[in-house]
């Protein structure tokens, strides 16, 4: 006679998936799929991603879940929860990647933009000189919104760090960035 999972905990579940359990791992699914799925869709609205993103997550769970059972911090739960959050930041930068197209201005704005200019090629070492200058928090924020395409949201889950502290550091990556340039 086969015993029920229901009354075990996800971390007693995910135990026993780390022992291969494939039981375990279908109970710690149907339990936390739906929660997990509703989660990334308030991140994501393209349903696509979202599902590949639930597949890439359970299949690292089933990999990985011996390293986490071992651990003795953190829930199953946001451990589950920081797999899909990753999975969904790689996804994004994947996206903007492979849908990478040039911008069409509609007027001349005054200034451009310093990473405007660092993206057409019209600096060179000057440009480089600037950036080595920057505090690597600000540098690490504007290369993840200007090289890698990522909104403020997108790099603040990369970060790990609060998006209006992200918007900040790029503010001041800007102004810091403009004032070397000039």
């Amino acid at each position: 006679m086969k015993r029920s999972l229901d009354g075990l905990d996800e971390g007693e579940l995910l135990r026993r998936v780390a022992r291969g359990d494939r039981r375990a791992f279908d109970a710690l699914y149907r339990r936390t799929a739906p929660w997990l799925t509703v989660r990334l869709r308030r991140r994501c609205a393209d349903e696509d991603i979202v599902a590949e993103v639930l597949q890439e997550t359970y299949l690292a769970v089933w990999r990985s879940a011996g390293s986490q059972a071992q651990s003795t911090s953190g829930s199953a739960v946001g451990w589950l929860w920081t797999i899909a959050a990753h999975r969904l930041i790689d996804a994004f930068r994947h996206r903007a990647r492979r849908e990478r197209i040039p911008t069409v201005r509609t007027f001349e704005p005054v200034a451009p933009a310093a990473e405007d200019e660092a993206l057409a090629g019209g600096m060179d070492a000057n440009l480089e000189n600037a950036l080595h200058a920057l505090p690597p928090e600000l540098r690490q924020v504007l290369r993840s919104m200007v090289l890698d395409g990522l909104t403020a949201r997108e790099t603040s889950l990369l970060l790990g760090m609060p998006e209006g502290t992200v918007k900040t550091r790029a503010r001041r990556a800007r102004i810091a960035l403009r004032e070397a340039l000039s």
